[in-house]
């Protein structure tokens, strides 16, 4: 994913995006296909939520950052998409957690890729938070066709909400519905110890108390 997203370079063999080698894109090119939310904070600012949102039109503003009625357009809808209109005038360093990561993916939605990464986007939320931003996730899939790509270690939520699964091993990579590696016993042995195992009923792990 890092890769992907040019954050680094590849380690060996190319990478194809669009059936097009990923390092032909130029910065522009790419931000206007490929929209990336991270977990790193933001640096100190006073910008409020609109404007940095207004951020993910960067690529198709002219040379003065000025904004069309298109770009405006698109932040609009950005933010009802993630059900963040009322706190479009509020300073970003003001929101909770869950809001802030919701201004991010709206940044990423305003941006108008087709495809969005999320690096770990439930890394600094509660329970509660964690499930609120899968269930928009998920929606937004449906909601705009958009492919989005999420790296996460809750497991068991990505086993209910996603439509397909790369699953990373130390000596293996899977992939496939959550149904199609369930039938492989992909889940058997993820963990290294017997702390969790895997219930093929229930689609989740649990806790082995045997």
């Amino acid at each position: 994913m890092r890769t992907l997203s040019k954050v680094q370079n590849p380690i060996s063999g190319s990478v194809y995006f669009e059936g097009k080698e990923l390092n032909t894109y130029s910065e522009n090119e790419l931000s206007k296909k490929l929209s990336l939310v991270l977990t790193e904070r933001l640096p100190e600012s006073q910008l409020t939520v609109f404007e940095l949102i207004a951020l993910g039109r960067q690529p198709y503003t002219n040379w003065i950052d000025a904004l069309s009625k298109t770009d405006l357009e698109k932040v609009d809808t950005a933010m009802k998409q993630t059900e963040i209109e009322h706190l479009k005038n509020k300073r970003f360093y003001e929101l909770s957690d869950g809001q802030l990561q919701r201004v991010l993916i709206a940044r990423a939605l305003a941006q108008d890729t087709d495809v969005i990464i999320l690096d770990e986007p439930t890394a600094h939320l509660d329970m509660y938070q964690t499930i609120n931003i899968f269930s928009l996730l998920q929606k937004l899939v449906q909601q705009t066709n958009k492919t989005i790509i999420i790296s996460s270690h809750e497991i068991n939520l990505a086993l209910q909400l996603s439509d397909e699964i790369i699953l990373l091993t130390e000596n293996k990579i899977q992939f496939g519905t959550t149904k199609a590696l369930i039938a492989k016993n992909a889940f058997d042995h993820l963990f290294p110890n017997n702390l969790l195992k895997f219930n093929k009923s229930l689609q989740q792990f649990v806790i082995n108390k045997t």
